[in-house]
C-alpha cells in the first residue's frame, strides 16, 4: 500500500512536538540530561502516518500490533540491530509484527539519509523517547517514556481514525485531582518514593487489560468503616494480605533487581485479577488486600447519590454534572455511592468496553467526581 497521507498526522504533529519540548525543558531544569533525541514536526507526522497505514495491513489474516520508537540504534545496550536497516514501509512493518508484538518490545526507527528506516528492535529506550503504538486498525496511541523504564508511559494523544483526543495536562493542577491522575498527566516530582501511586496505576492498567470489567476500592488503613457500605456477610473477606505491601517495602537496591520487578508484576496481576469476580475488591492505603467479591450498598442513614461531576483529561472536554446512571451500569453506580458514603476512599472501575473511571470525593465541589482516564492507560 502506498501512503496517501493521514490527515490526523498533520493535525496532531505540532501539538506532539510542543508537548515533548515542554517535558524536555522540565527534565533539564531538574538536572537530567540523559534523554532521547526529539523528533521534529515533520518526523512526528511521518511516524504517525506510517503507523496508521501499517495498522490497516494484514499478515496471515491478523492486524499488526506494534510499537515504533524514534531512537537511534546506539541508544540501547540491549537492542537487536539488523545488519541492514529496513525501509520503513507499512507492508514491511506488518510482516515484522508477529515477531515484536509482545508488550515492551519496540521497533527502533531512525532517519538515514533523510528517510525513516527500521534499524532493529529493543526493550530499553531512553527517557522522553517518542513512541507510536498501534493498538488495532486505525487506533494509535502517541506517548513518551517516563523517567522509570517500568512506569506507565505518558500518553500524549490517542488517534482513532479521524478522531483526535489530546491529553490535557492542565488537569493535574485542578483542586482535588487524585494523585493517581496527577502522576499519569505528567512528570510529577512529588510522587511518593515508596511507589504507592505507581502501583495503583499498574493495578488500573492490569484491570483494564483483563477485559472482564471490575471494581477496586482503596480505603484508609486501619479503618473498618467501609464494611458499612458492604452487604453482609462478605463472601470473600480475608485476613489482610500484604503481598504488595511487602514488595513495596524493599530497599532501593532490591528494587533494581529483575526478579523484584517480576514479583511486583505478578502481585499486581494477582490483585487485579480478583476484580474480575462479581463484586468489588478492597485494598487499603498500604495496599493490603482486605476482601473481594464485595456487594456494595448504600450506607445506613446516607442519602442516595443524585449527582456526579464527570470530566476527562482531554483537550476540549467540558466538565458536566450528571446523574449516576449516565456513567454506566451497576459497577459505576455502586462506586459513586460508595465514595459518596466513604469520602476518604477512592473507587476504580474498569468497563468491559475499555472505559476506566476513577471516583473520588471532591470537597471543593461537594460532589463525587468521576475522572474518565482510559486514554491515559493505553
Amino acid at each position: 500500500m502506498t501512503s496517501t497521507g493521514y490527515p490526523a498526522a498533520r493535525v496532531v504533529a505540532p501539538t506532539v512536538a510542543a508537548h515533548l519540548a515542554a517535558h524536555l525543558e522540565a527534565v533539564r531544569q531538574r538536572g537530567t540530561e540523559c534523554t532521547a533525541p526529539q523528533p521534529d514536526v515533520e518526523t512526528i507526522e511521518a511516524l504517525v502516518d506510517l503507523a496508521f497505514w501499517a495498522s490497516l495491513q494484514r499478515e496471515e489474516g491478523r492486524a499488526p500490533r506494534i510499537s515504533l520508537a524514534y531512537v537511534p540504534p546506539g541508544a540501547s545496550d540491549y537492542g537487536m540491530v539488523f545488519e541492514r536497516a529496513l525501509a520503513a514501509r507499512p507492508r514491511a512493518l506488518a510482516r515484522l509484527a508477529p515477531a515484536v508484538e509482545r508488550p515492551g518490545i519496540h521497533l527502533g526507527v531512525w532517519r538515514e539519509d533523510g528517510e525513516l528506516r527500521v534499524w532493529g528492535a529493543t526493550r530499553s529506550i531512553p527517557p522522553l523517547t517518542f513512541v507510536v503504538e498501534v493498538v488495532e486498525p486505525g487506533l494509535l496511541v502517541l506517548k513518551h517514556r517516563r523517567g522509570d523504564e517500568y512506569e506507565k508511559y505518558g500518553t500524549v494523544a490517542v488517534l482513532a481514525g479521524d478522531r483526535i483526543e489530546v491529553v490535557d495536562e492542565s488537569g493535574a493542577s485542578l483542586p482535588d485531582c487524585p494523585p493517581l491522575l496527577t502522576h499519569l498527566l505528567g512528570f510529577d516530582p512529588a510522587v511518593p518514593a515508596d511507589g504507592s501511586v505507581n502501583v495503583l496505576i499498574q493495578l488500573a492498567v492490569s484491570m483494564r487489560a483483563h477485559g472482564r470489567g471490575g471494581s477496586l476500592l482503596v480505603v484508609p488503613e486501619g479503618s473498618a468503616e467501609w464494611r458499612e457500605s458492604a452487604a453482609q456477610p462478605i463472601p470473600y473477606l480475608v485476613q489482610p494480605f500484604s503481598g504488595l505491601t511487602d514488595l513495596l517495602a524493599a530497599d532501593a537496591e532490591a528494587r533494581q533487581r529483575p526478579e523484584w520487578r517480576e514479583w511486583l508484576h505478578r502481585a499486581v496481576d494477582a490483585v487485579a485479577g480478583l476484580t474480575a469476580v462479581d463484586g468489588a475488591t478492597v485494598i487499603n492505603t498500604r495496599h493490603e488486600l482486605l476482601a473481594f467479591g464485595v456487594k456494595l450498598g448504600r450506607r445506613r442513614g446516607s442519602e442516595r447519590v443524585e449527582r456526579v461531576a464527570l470530566t476527562a483529561p482531554v483537550v476540549g472536554n467540558e466538565a458536566a454534572v450528571v446523574e449516576p446512571p449516565q456513567l454506566g451500569g451497576t459497577r459505576h453506580l455502586s462506586a459513586a455511592q460508595f465514595v459518596h458514603d466513604q469520602r476518604d476512599a477512592i473507587a476504580m472501575v474498569a468497563s468491559q468496553d475499555g472505559r476506566f473511571t476513577v471516583f473520588a470525593w471532591s470537597p471543593c465541589e461537594g460532589l463525587v467526581h468521576a475522572h474518565r482516564i482510559q486514554n491515559l492507560l493505553m
